[in-house]
């Protein structure tokens, strides 16, 4: 495929809107990054593994904004990435019995689902109260992460708001501490050991990497600047919304083809 200026400036464009999106909201990169890739002409499995590789770099991007403002704890930092890894190459790997169709349909309803949570409950998520790191709170927290991990590892989209809104309900962080560390480390710790698996399956299409790198390095950077900058209200009520369309596009993307044929 030859050289194309303006798909690349395109490329790097949505990649910006995507994922300041994503590092302001804490997740969702994948409802407008990935559909774009195969609306563009990529197949399913070059257009995941691509988006895979470049969401890496949302995490660098965020990272660098968020070191800045010293937003990571430490322990739960190590938790996080302890947790989280083994489930992620786990779902990786693993060859899945549940239907494609039926685990997005299941993904779109919990993620409606998290919209509706947070949106009932005002004050969830407004002030920082960190849980302090009892044996309860780590046994529980890291379970249900190595759950999570796992729907990262073999799903598409919408795992980082879960992450979000775990860090938010269990551990008592405010939204935009919760973003902070899904965006670091799900965006690289998770999201880059899932990249090395699907490098390996050959499907990365590399010739639209360099763009969608930068622009998810910048987007990644300005929405980590905003998500600091306004506060947890405006992070909850955009995680909220983010949340309910993903849920919608899942649902869609599940049972589109059904109702198409009717």
């Amino acid at each position: 495929m030859s050289f194309d200026p303006l798909l690349q400036v395109g490329l790097a464009v949505i990649a910006v809107i995507a994922n300041a999106l994503s590092a302001f909201a804490g997740g969702g990169a994948g409802l407008v990054q990935l559909p774009a890739l195969i609306l563009l002409g990529l197949p399913f499995a070059s257009a995941l593994a691509t988006h895979k590789v470049a969401s890496v770099a949302l995490g660098i991007g965020a990272a660098g904004r968020h070191w800045r403002a010293s937003s990571l704890n430490r322990s739960l930092s190590g938790l996080i990435l302890l947790a989280g890894l083994p489930g992620v190459w786990l779902g990786a790997n693993a060859v899945l019995a549940i239907p494609d169709r039926f685990a997005t349909a299941a993904l779109g309803l919990l993620t409606l689902g998290l919209g509706v949570y947070s949106a009932r409950r005002s004050e969830l998520g407004r002030t920082d109260n960190p849980a302090p790191l009892n044996t309860r709170t780590v046994a529980i927290g890291a379970a249900v992460l190595f759950g999570i991990g796992i729907l990262n590892g073999s799903l598409t989209s919408g795992t980082g708001l879960f992450v979000t809104l775990w860090l938010v309900r269990w551990f008592g962080l405010s939204y935009s501490r919760a973003v902070a560390h899904t965006l670091i480390l799900v965006g690289l710790g998770w999201n880059g050991s899932g990249a090395l698996v699907l490098g390996f399956s050959g499907e990365i299409h590399w010739a639209w990497l360099p763009a969608l790198i930068a622009g998810s390095l910048i987007g990644g950077y300005l929405g980590a600047h905003l998500s600091l900058v306004r506060g947890s209200g405006m992070v909850k009520r955009a995680f909220e919304a983010l949340a309910l369309l993903m849920g919608a596009s899942l649902l869609i993307r599940a049972f589109g083809s059904t109702f198409g044929s009717i």
